[in-house]
This record gives structure tokens, sequence and C-alpha cells, in this order.
């Protein structure tokens, strides 16, 4: 696309009726395309909001009132002339600005143009580029904030350093193969692998902190699991603070999967309630035999056990552990897993005896009544815990996506095969090769490299208007 001879327009807010609805036009000819459909009552001006009305181009009627803003290039959000035209929110009122925009010039926006078209225009980098969709689709506070430092630039500034210092290291190695006639020394292959040394540590950093960066940006799943009749839907309402399933004092009643999304600590959760686990004949309950629904509702609780992050093993604090409650206290070392010893307000026997000694001391146990509501607040301190196990330290940037994790992973291991090439005494012509490499990964990562198909994959995914 011709982005200087273009000028789009779009709806910036969200569809349907509202007290307002802006109108974003942006591109050379964006202030003379506005100009049939309003009256203003003072010229625009760069930076100035002036009150128009809105014309029917065909009577020259009014239409409605609205607030007009002009930005001029580059100083504005794409860098190029920016109106914003605020009314009431009206569909229709909305649709016929369209129309007649469309109508004197301008091109209907697409998916994420406009930030686009800031990235294109140097006004954001890539990483920032990307925080723009990760601000609008925040479920949570500490989702925005988190987006916030990205689009403030934080995680370009971090990278900054390390690019930098392997800038130098690249111009100090081709100085020595490009000048060796002047006396130019080669660089030493003590003083390479120790300047590759210096450049890995922060990167390293970075890598680690995508661990807790996606699940902060994507979520967790965690699914209550454990016998019938243990009182998993009655925690599951409790932790949601709404009756979201169904409790009754007759074993067996979830025989499906139910899910729920909620917040805990910043970081969105899906929590999932599940059929109880248990095999026919199984002790304790006056039907020995699993009908055709309750197998199937174990069948995919099991399944739910399996895509889960994150279990909560809920145990009857009145009853000895069974072979289901065992079988998944063994899983403890494959997965995250917390172990809700309920009822605690029916139990007669001290709760701390109730799980093998050999078993408990690498658990986190959480005593609860999910009746009374005893423990409950313990439980959310402690499943917060564990989803901020992985959280770098305060204020220090995340990774977030796969794309930006997968740009620094390929950096330190070009990196390293750099300082191995070194050690062993290769040419600097080789090092080279794999510096290079470790600087295209890290332009790729703030957008200086980046192919025009990632950047549709990735602007693809924003909003009309934005």
């Amino acid at each position: 696309m011709d982005f200087e001879q273009d000028t789009i327009v779009a709806v910036a807010t969200p569809p349907g009726r509202g007290g307002i609805g802006i109108v974003r036009l942006s591109g050379p000819a964006a202030s003379t395309i506005v100009a049939p459909l309003l009256r203003l009552r003072r010229p625009l001006a760069a930076g100035r909001a002036r009150f128009a009305e809105i014309l029917e181009v065909a009577t020259g009627e009014p239409l409605d009132e609205a607030v007009v803003t002009f930005f001029a290039a580059p100083r504005s959000y794409t860098g190029e002339d920016v109106v914003e035209i605020a009314a009431h929110g009206s569909p229709v009122l909305m649709d016929y600005l369209l129309r007649q925009c469309a109508a004197t010039g301008a091109r209907l926006a697409e998916a994420g143009e406009f930030t686009q078209r800031a990235f294109l225009a140097g006004r954001l980098d890539l990483t920032q580029a990307e925080a723009v969709a990760d601000l609008i689709d925040s479920s949570t506070l500490e989702q925005a904030r988190v987006a916030a430092r990205q689009l403030g630039g934080g995680l370009a500034r971090q990278i900054q350093p390390a690019k930098e210092a392997l800038v130098l290291l690249i111009a100090g190695l081709e100085a020595g193969i490009d000048f060796a006639e002047d006396d130019i020394e080669l660089m030493a292959a003590s003083v390479v692998v120790e300047q590759i040394s210096a450049i890995m540590p922060s990167l390293a950093a970075l890598e680690r902190s995508f661990a807790y960066g996606r699940i902060l940006r994507e979520g967790f799943r965690m699914a209550l699991v454990g016998r019938p009749n243990a009182g998993k839907s009655s925690l599951f309402n409790r932790l949601l603070e709404q009756d979201r399933s169904i409790v009754t004092a007759m074993p067996g009643t979830t025989r499906d999967v139910v899910a729920e999304r909620m917040s805990l600590g910043g970081i969105p959760v899906e929590l999932m309630d599940t059929a109880g686990l248990r095999t026919a004949h199984q002790s304790g309950y006056e039907t020995a035999q699993i009908d055709e629904a309750e197998g199937l509702g174990i069948t995919r609780s099991r399944q739910a056990m399996a895509e889960a992050e994150v279990l909560l093993l809920v145990i009857d604090a009145t009853l000895p552990l069974d072979s289901e409650d065992e079988a998944v206290l063994r899983q403890a070392e494959a997965r995250t897993l917390l172990v809700v010893l309920n009822k605690i307000d029916l139990s007669s026997r001290p709760t701390e005896n109730q799980l093998p000694l050999e078993i408990e001391p690498s658990l986190r146990v959480v005593h609860t009544s999910a009746l009374t509501g005893d423990g409950i607040d313990t439980l959310r301190q402690a499943i917060s815990d564990v989803l901020h196990a992985t959280a770098p330290s305060e204020n220090s940037n995340l990774l977030t996506n796969l794309r930006q994790h997968q740009a620094i992973s390929q950096t330190l291991a070009s990196l390293e095969r750099a300082k191995e090439a070194a050690r062993g005494g290769l040419p600097h012509e080789m090092l080279l090769l794999d510096l290079y490499e470790a600087l295209h990964s890290l332009d790729g990562l703030t957008g200086a490299t980046t192919s025009d198909d990632i950047l549709h994959l990735i602007f693809g995914r924003f909003c009309i208007g934005k």
C-alpha cells in the first residue's frame, strides 16, 4: 500500500450505541475530506479541539453537534495528519460519516492499520505496537500495567544496552579484519568470550520472564478434582463468589466440567469444577455401579486434569484417603498441585494427620470449610502464590508472547555459538556470522528487520479503528 497517498477512515469506538462515537481519519487529505461534512465555528488548528455541526451534505441541514480534533503530521499517533470527529454514538450517524468520507476520497481502514502506520512512521516499535493490542484486550489491572510499561518502551529500553554492546563487539571484530594493514590488532579470543558473556545475562533474565509473562497475558487453567461429595462445587462457588455450580447433599451431582473465568492476583484464571472421581464398587456410596452419564463426566474430569496447569485436590477431612486421592497425589511431581482439606468444620480429627507423612512436606496444604467460609482467604492466597511463583523482580519488563520469546531465545543461542567458536579458535569471520544472526534476532524483536508477512499477522489481530 502507498501510505503516503492513502487517507484511511474508521470508527474508533466499539460497535453499538453509546454516548460518544468517534470517527478517525489518517492521511494527507484528512482535513480536506471532512471539510464538507462540518460547519466549524473556528478553523481547524493543530492540537486544538473545535466545536462543529455535522451537516447532511445533500441539504446542508445539521444532523448533530461534535467536537473535532486535528493533529498535524508528524505530531500525531500515526505520524500523519489525523482528524477525529467525536459525535453522539448513534450507529446510523457513524455509518453516515464513514460513507461520506469514503465518497470523498478516504479508504476504509483495515484492522490495526492506524497502529501499523504509527509503527512504519517510527512512532512505535513493534513491542509497543503489540502492547497496544494487549492493553485493549486487558481483563485485569495487572495485565494493563504490564501492557502500559511495554507501550512506554520499557522492553525496548531494557534490550538497548545489550544491543549496543553487541554492535560495539561486531564493530571491533570488523575493524580488526578490514584494517589489519593499519596495525589494528585482532581482538583476543578471551576478550571476545568475556564481552559476549557480559551481554547474555540481561537477555537470559528476559527469556526467563516469559514463564510469568505468558500466564499473565493468557491466564491459567485450574481444575478442582477429588472424590464425589468432597465439596468441590461448594469451593468452586466460594472462589467465584457466586452460585455457579449446583450443590446438593447427594454425591455425584456434578456430571460435567463447569468452567468460569475469574481473576486472582491480577492474573486471569479459568476455574474448572469437575465430576467426582471414583471407580465402580468404590466404598462409601449407595450406588456401586457408575451409570453412563457419570462415566462420561469422570472421563471429562480426567481430560480437564490433563489440560490444567494447576490442580486443586479437594479431600474430605472427615474421611481417610482413598485410591483416587492417592492417585492424584502421586501426580504432584509432574505438575503444580495444591491440597485442600475441606469440611474441617465437621472433622473431629486433627487435619494435619490426614496426609501421608512422606508426601505432605512437599505440598502446600490448605484447610477449609466451604460451608462456613473458613480458610477461603488462605486458599486464595495460596493459589495467588502459585501463580506468582515465576514472577520476576518488581517493575521489571516481561516477554508476553511467543514471538518475543523466540527472538530472545534465538539471540541467546547465536551468542552461545559465537562464544563456543571463539573458545575453539575459529576465525573472526566465522564468529561474525553468529553475532550478526544474534543482532538480526534482536532487531526482529523491535521490528527493524521484521518481514511484511509477520507484520500483517501481528496487526491483523487488532480491532478496526486502532
